[in-house]
């Protein structure tokens, strides 16, 4: 059993396994073509974000029974205090403080636990996007995959505030995470069963997809490390599979691929021999160093033209109890106030913490041709929905005094 496991697993990482020489030798090329005296980390944390996942396992997607509202409740006040310690502790190079975007499942929707989140996003401490579980019993439909979009994006605009848009009167836009990891019905029928997901997801607003790395699972595809364009037909099964890079002077097409750094760790090896894999995820095991924030700026992912805006994506699931030290607690605290002073010490990066929004607007303002730090452009494009309302009503307030 165990072999066939290995041998499934080997199998379905061909593509990208067959692909990663060519990319680390293109790497090679460009990090002895490029000067960069002082390098900007954006360092982003997708949080596939469950206050109702039970470590119990059953058929929901390797997740038990979703936990009672009471316990989440419980969880989620002990999450926000973990969230706002550390925001007020750790600051990056812009003052701004460390925090995640918190994917919130749509089919695990619950009015009172989005008005936390909400509130948690009013102070600065992690913006709301949306995640979503489908497809785990049966294939879902693209009939059903887009009516449950629709229905919790206009949700959680109406009722909580979150998301984003270009302009007070624009179209709400939204960043997404696939549950299972199956994006674009990218694992086989498995955990998705949508082929036109990624066409789906653009007509409702999606501006990033931050699902990948996926690796071992088996919907991990060929492109790596990169900042990119579906390079196939939305309409059709996995049309990330291959696509551009995002380039200066180019205006991408949406729903934007940003993908985290997937790379060989050679610093940890099986048997002394076989590199680990370094797959972006934020564990109990697996836990942020400044040894290891280099390894992922050695991925090397950045909008062509501008190779000193380098973007870290990592993930983490915010509610497996054992990985909340190392996601948002004390240990993920000394690993950041780490890699701050080794910044400040070496002067060779500058760290930036940034939410899926940001540093897609960071993305838009590198293609756009913009200089200087990436800080200075965290609205360039999208801004929130809730700040918008928020500037509106303070401008009212003042024209009615005046």
């Amino acid at each position: 059993m165990a072999s066939d496991t290995l041998s499934s697993k080997l199998l379905a990482s061909l593509p990208w396994l067959s692909r990663y020489p060519f990319w680390r030798i293109n790497e090679l090329i460009r990090r002895a073509t490029e000067n960069i005296e002082t390098a900007h980390l954006i360092f982003v944390v997708a949080n596939h974000f469950e206050p109702g996942y039970n470590e119990e396992p059953n058929d929901y997607g390797g997740q038990g029974i979703i936990l009672d509202w009471d316990t989440q409740q419980r969880r989620l006040d002990h999450w926000c205090k973990l969230a706002r310690s550390i925001g007020e502790a750790v600051r990056d190079h812009d003052n701004t403080p460390f925090r995640h975007t918190n994917f919130y499942p749509a089919e695990q929707y619950h009015p009172v636990l989005l008005n936390q989140l909400a509130d948690l996003q009013a102070e600065g401490l992690g913006e709301v996007e949306i995640h979503l579980h489908h497809g785990v019993h049966s294939p879902d439909t693209a009939e059903n995959f887009r009516q449950v979009l629709e229905t919790f994006r206009d949700t959680i605009v109406s009722e909580h505030q979150c998301l984003s848009r270009e302009s007070p009167d624009g179209k709400p836009q939204y960043a997404f995470v696939h549950g299972n990891w199956a994006l674009a019905n990218s694992a086989d029928n498995r955990w998705c069963g949508v082929d036109s997901e990624m066409q789906i997801l653009k007509d409702t607003g999606c501006y990033a997809d931050l699902t990948l790395p996926s690796a071992p699972h088996v919907s991990q595809v060929a492109r790596l490390n990169a900042i990119y364009n579906c390079g196939h037909d939305l309409t059709k099964r996995k049309p990330h599979r291959s696509g551009p890079s995002l380039r200066v002077g180019e205006e991408p097409s949406l729903p934007v691929m940003l993908t985290g750094p997937l790379v060989f760790d050679w610093s940890r090896r099986k048997f002394g021999l076989v590199p680990r894999l370094e797959n972006s995820a934020l564990t109990a095991k697996f836990v942020m160093t400044p040894s290891r924030l280099e390894r992922c700026r050695n991925a090397r992912i950045a909008v062509r033209g501008r190779p000193d805006w380098v973007f870290i994506k990592m993930y983490c699931h915010g509610f497996f109890d054992a990985d909340q030290p190392a996601v948002i607690g004390a240990v993920m605290r000394r690993a950041l106030e780490d890699c701050l002073e080794l910044a400040e010490r070496t002067s060779r990066f500058k760290l930036h913490f940034a939410t899926s929004r940001e540093a897609y607007n960071m993305i838009i303002a590198a293609t756009d041709n913009q200089t200087g730090e990436p800080g200075e452009y965290r609205d360039y494009r999208l801004k929130q929905i809730m700040a918008t309302k928020n500037s509106k009503v303070a401008v009212e307030k003042v024209l009615r005094v005046s």
